[in-house]
């Protein structure tokens, strides 16, 4: 049999695998606690430092469900570990922006699993697929170094939108990186008690 047609077969078959709820799983938005509004209502933002250790493993396997810790598809291949960086530090901001008070605070973020649908599994699913999402969040007083919060597990995954969804969305000018970024931003803060606190679970097929 052809490579290229025992390819289509292969992922054919792992598609509907997964359509049919044999891989998925229970996801979160999740971390320990909101860090009390009394608390971070006397911080202000003075910067984002994220950390996307060269050590996780990046894949560009044209499949549904690469293994592997970093899958991102949206910017142009290159250094995913950088992309991912940037694409964070965007989204944490935003989620911190409403911090106001005297104190100059770092927020350091350190990745371990940033896995968002190739463009093969947002095309082919129908109401399945997650972009899964791991990091550690610390705050760090920002003139004398002082660790004020210690790294925080912090879990920001969210079903992913595909098939037919993800086509309406994309003409409405969304993409993954428009709903990831929300969401990271709508789970630091409320982790950060400057909104409604976002936790919750949900099961799906995806990774």
């Amino acid at each position: 049999m052809p490579v290229s047609r025992r390819f289509v077969l292969v992922a054919g078959v792992a598609a509907a695998a997964l359509t049919a709820g044999c891989v998925g799983g229970t996801f979160h938005t999740a971390y320990a606690a909101p860090i009390p509004a009394d608390v971070s209502r006397q911080w202000k933002l003075a910067g984002v430092r994220v950390n996307v250790p060269q050590s996780l493993k990046v894949s560009e396997a044209h499949t549904y469900l690469p293994a592997a810790d970093i899958v991102w598809r949206e910017d142009p291949l290159g250094d995913r570990h950088a992309q991912v960086a940037a694409l964070l530090k965007n989204a944490v901001t935003r989620g911190a922006s409403g911090l106001r008070g005297k104190r100059g605070v770092y927020l350091d973020i350190v990745v371990s699993r940033f896995h968002a649908l190739t463009f093969e599994a947002e095309q082919r699913f129908q109401n399945a697929g997650v972009h899964n999402i791991h990091f550690t969040a610390s705050v760090v007083d920002a003139r004398t170094g002082e660790v004020l919060v210690a790294p925080t597990e912090i879990e920001a995954s969210l079903p992913a939108l595909s098939g037919d969804q993800m086509k309406a969305a994309r003409a409405r000018g969304e993409t993954q990186r428009s709903q990831i970024t929300a969401h990271v931003a709508t789970t630091i803060a409320g982790w950060l008690s400057l909104a409604a606190d976002p936790r919750n679970s949900f099961s799906r097929a995806g990774d």
